[in-house]
């Protein structure tokens, strides 16, 4: 890293997008270390619609202006298209640079390409940088391929792999002069979801997770009622760097099991990258015949199929844009292998809902759980009812988020059906036939 007595450059445009956040930045640290004035910008695209992210989004918004303001600077912020802002933004503060962190989604990969093009164009520099993934979704290649298709080998490669040093925040940088910040919309006092957003945040979970939550992590990391770090939307949005999770687990001698887990999102990412057709067709192309069956679907997403570990699932998705990793692969495998419904029906409502939805990581669990995608045993069936009584015994999970079962004994709460005349309030049966343990 270069000291700011050694200067390069005026003014560098940094264009935020999913990463809301100061410490181990590498296109904001650079900016700040090369140029003497640095615009940080943020641009609401009138192409995505935030839909149930807005709270989280906003209090990250919030918290990141905050910080660079603390350091000097501020956060500008613009409403529109993101390359036309960033070229304008770049113009107005007599910029030679737009720099970006890299992205894999179809639509991030659109938007740098756009970007690039207006920088030739406007005789601008335009950089883009790691920090969205822990390696770099191109690093990782099998002999004679472009991609890893199976996980075991990409995480055995991946382990051995050098990684970049974690970065510090930035001691102090300068907005140039005569630069509106604009304004940001107010963050929600209750917002949606059962986390809020923002860097400041996804920092003390992460240390709190590290401190008193890792070391138990392997042992329970399946029980649905259980403890997780909840840190999948700030990784999902960049508070929180993926790269620093993974060096602070590290330094923990029980972390590779969650740090495994973290590979898996750069798995998905490499997958995409490859393949960026992931959301819309299938990676293993098979013979599987979908059926349309809007009334069984809309139970699915409503949580009234009649088995009590999907409609737990599906009632907590509404009530806080998250659920289980578990209970993700059983409600996932239950639309999929048991109605036959297309996935493409279920990776959209988690896309809606989830405020983690990642676009490589939705897409890529819902083509394991249906079949068509990274999973080497792809006739694989989750039986939700099995799945339950392993990892919710208790009824915990059910019963907090289908409160008709909360009086059920322990032996009925997964299995209503067969309640003697039935439970008010709930289906009589389950959707999709019978089930059997």
């Amino acid at each position: 890293m270069i000291g700011r007595e050694e200067v390069r450059v005026e003014t560098v445009v940094v264009l935020f997008n999913r990463d809301l956040r100061i410490h181990d930045h590498p296109a904001l640290c650079e900016a700040s270390a090369v140029a003497r004035h640095v615009v940080p910008m943020f641009v609401f695209d009138s192409a995505i619609a935030a839909r149930h992210r807005r709270d989280f989004l906003h209090a990250s918004l919030h918290d990141l202006r905050s910080s660079l303001r603390s350091l000097g600077g501020d956060l500008v912020v613009r409403h529109g298209d993101p390359v036309a802002h960033a070229v304008r933004a770049a113009a107005a503060a007599g910029a030679s640079a737009i720099w970006a962190s890299e992205d894999v989604s179809p639509l991030a990969r659109r938007r740098e390409r756009r970007l690039a093009d207006e920088c030739r164009a406007h005789r601008l520099e335009f950089r883009l940088f790691p920090g969205v993934t822990v390696v770099p979704p191109g690093a990782l290649r099998p002999g004679g391929g472009s991609h890893y298709r199976v996980f075991s080998p990409y995480w055995r490669a991946w382990s051995g792999t050098a990684r970049r040093p974690v970065l510090g925040a930035p001691h102090r940088m300068r907005l140039p002069p005569g630069i509106d910040p604009g304004v940001l919309p107010e963050a929600s006092p209750e917002p949606y979801g059962v986390v809020r957003g923002g860097e400041s945040e996804a920092r003390r979970r992460l240390l709190r997770w590290v401190g008193d939550g890792l070391a138990a992590y392997a042992e329970t990391r399946d029980r649905m009622a259980g403890r997780t770090s909840m840190l999948s939307a700030y990784l999902h949005f960049g508070c929180v760097s993926p790269l620093e999770v993974v060096d602070r687990s590290c330094r923990r001698p029980d972390g590779e099991e969650y740090v495994r887990q973290l590979c898996w999102r750069d798995f998905h990412y490499q997958v995409v990258n490859a393949f960026p057709e992931m959301g819309r067709r299938d990676y293993r192309p098979g013979d599987v015949e979908w059926r349309r069956d809007e009334e069984a679907e809309a139970a699915w997403r409503e949580g009234l199929t009649g088995v009590p570990i999907v409609d737990a699932g599906m009632r907590q998705l509404l009530a806080e844009g998250w659920m289980h990793n578990r209970v993700r692969l059983v409600t996932g495998s239950y639309l999929t292998k048991r109605l036959g419904i297309d996935w493409r029906a279920g990776l959209e409502h988690f896309a809606e809902w989830l405020l983690d939805g990642d676009m490589p990581n939705n897409c890529g669990n819902w083509q394991w759980v249906a079949g068509t995608g990274n999973d080497t045993r792809p006739y694989r069936k989750l039986n939700p009812l099995r799945q339950a009584k392993k990892f919710d015994p208790e009824g915990e999970y059910v019963r907090r988020y289908v409160p008709e079962l909360a009086s059920l004994p322990g032996d009925l709460v997964h299995e209503p059906w067969r309640a003697r005349g039935g439970v008010p309030g709930y289906p009589a049966s389950p959707l999709g036939g019978e089930l059997k343990a």
